[in-house]
């Protein structure tokens, strides 16, 4: 079948190009695509040049030179070549000048511009894979594939249809939930491990809906990555070409056959064990997070942290947790909902205790998620198994509203702020002779009078609560002068009558301005 320069641009390698001249040449038959690494005008005698080929380049040696631009096309046009593909535009060329447009034009020269962040590769993919295999492709793979897949005489569900056909033409097949835990594997050789290709998976983060699968290459072993649809479900599935035999192309019409084998066989994937796990220990159900762990793969001492996060942003959150597992070594499982996250920090099994501060690494993870001004990142950090998940996340549930109207200047909230919170709600529900005990070591302030009063209490607050007893820091949160804020503290001080910043004095004075902003709220 023959393939035009037309037929190229109908690809979506060339979605968004432009043909900026030669429109009418478009019928120009294309058998190559290769791309033009010369460096000017002189470099095309070393090229012998093809009727039938599509040339790629972004005029890097010539940037700033149209005249050389325009003898580049000249010479490419006297070739004879089917067509030009110009890249970077925009970022190496500032813009295509008209010169080089009109040159193409009486050279009867298709000439392409491609948008700025398409590359060279997938053109050279999908063009080869149109001139090779045209709309049939490989008939050994797709129809041995097909023949498997629909034998319901033979076989009793999917999973059994696809995993003779995966043996059969030597693939494998791994389908993930929305947050990369895996549902169905289909694995007929162990050169790389699954959780080792979830990690490069996330860190090229897959979630694009282009509709040529991505392939990642995990350890040498080649893996193709794209979307699937479920029962109206989204999950990610990859295709793991076990000798290297199949093009792109064909693995993203190997994987449309398959999903619609699914769809016929009306397969319906098996529970996510660790999204359900995590779920379980949100809902407080310690004992069907026990039922659930060996299923999940997850031992209780590999747990370091359970956190709760809002308002991150998707693409700022699955990078930051690419890179943290890419430089940690660390596996973070989690469960998104809206911009509403639930997670867990895991070692591996073969961690070995105490060989690195691994707490101070999830701290450190948990600020490069407050980089976006509505985020709120709610952590326990250091736990005791799945008892101490459970705890934490109830911890979290019950306090992370709250913990934000007690300290409004805070973005990552630690074990600390939560349990103070957790300990006020009490506090406040409970109320009687506790309540009033803290509550009265804030009686001063209303013997001093109302405007004083509350002028000094709110130096108070912000003080102890917001800037952790730094004085140029509630300063600042107050836009006041430092000189007012130590003025004001030593007033404080003689009206207590003790010193604010004492060791025995402190904790009972946190607690009691605590109350006093949740009370505000809920009051």
């Amino acid at each position: 079948m023959k393939v035009t320069v037309a037929d190229c641009l109908a690809l979506d390698a060339f979605k968004g190009s432009d043909v900026a001249a030669g429109k009418m040449y478009v019928s120009n038959e294309v058998k190559a695509i290769s791309v033009l690494d010369a460096c000017n005008s002189k470099d095309l005698e070393l090229y012998k040049g093809d009727k039938a080929e599509i040339l790629l380049t972004g005029f890097l040696n010539v940037r700033k030179d149209v005249e050389e631009q325009c003898r580049i096309v000249e010479g490419v046009a006297g070739k004879g070549c089917a067509a030009l593909v110009v890249y970077h535009v925009g970022k190496v060329v500032k813009s295509l000048d008209k010169k080089v447009a009109e040159t193409a034009e009486r050279a009867m020269l298709p000439l392409i511009v491609m948008p700025a962040d398409a590359e060279y590769s997938t053109a050279i993919t999908e063009v080869m894979d149109k001139v090779l295999y045209g709309d049939n492709f490989r008939n050994s793979l797709i129809s041995n594939t097909v023949f498997h897949l629909l034998n319901f005489e033979k076989h009793s569900n999917f999973q059994s249809a696809v995993r003779e056909a995966a043996i059969n033409n030597d693939f494998q097949l791994i389908i993930l939930s929305e947050d990369f835990n895996p549902i169905l594997t289909v694995e007929t050789r162990h050169k790389a491990t699954i959780a080792d290709a979830i990690k490069l998976g996330k860190e090229r983060n897959v979630e694009s809906n282009s509709k040529v699968y991505t392939m990642i290459d995990v350890n040498g072993v080649l893996t193709y990555w794209g979307p699937v649809t479920i029962n109206n479900d989204k999950y990610y599935m990859f295709i793991v070409d076990n000798e290297d035999s199949y093009t792109a192309g064909e693995i993203t019409k190997l994987a449309e056959i398959i999903e619609l084998a699914m769809g016929m066989w009306k397969y319906t994937p098996e529970r996510d064990a660790k999204a359900e796990f995590i779920k379980a220990l949100i809902r407080g159900n310690k004992s069907l997070a026990y039922t659930l762990k060996d299923e999940a793969k997850i031992s209780g001492d590999d747990i370091l942290s359970v956190f709760f996060s809002k308002g991150i942003g998707p693409e700022m959150e699955s990078q930051v947790f690419s890179e943290f597992e890419k430089e940690e070594d660390l596996n973070v499982m989690k469960i998104t909902e809206g911009d509403e996250t639930y997670g867990m920090i895991l070692t591996y099994e073969d961690e070995e205790p105490g060989s690195r501060d691994l707490k101070n690494s999830c701290v450190q993870l948990f600020n490069k998620l407050k980089g976006n001004k509505k985020a709120r990142i709610f952590h326990v950090t250091g736990l005791n198994g799945i008892e101490g998940a459970g705890d934490a996340y109830r911890l979290i549930s019950e306090s992370w509203s709250f913990v934000q109207s007690v300290f409004p200047y805070k973005r990552v909230f630690t074990k600390y702020e939560l349990t103070l919170v957790s300990n006020c709600i009490n506090i406040q529900i409970q109320g009687g002779f506790v309540k009033k005990n803290y509550i009265e070591l804030l009686e001063p302030f209303k013997e001093a009078g109302e405007n004083k009063g509350k002028q000094l209490l709110e130096t108070l607050e912000t003080f102890v609560l917001d800037a952790g007893m730094n004085s140029g820091k509630t300063a600042e949160f107050m836009g006041i002068h430092t000189n007012t804020v130590q003025y004001r503290l030593k007033k404080i001080n003689e009206m207590l009558g003790v010193e604010i910043t004492g060791n025995r004095v402190i904790p009972g004075l946190t607690m009691a301005l605590a109350l006093k902003r949740l009370e505000r709220v809920v009051s």
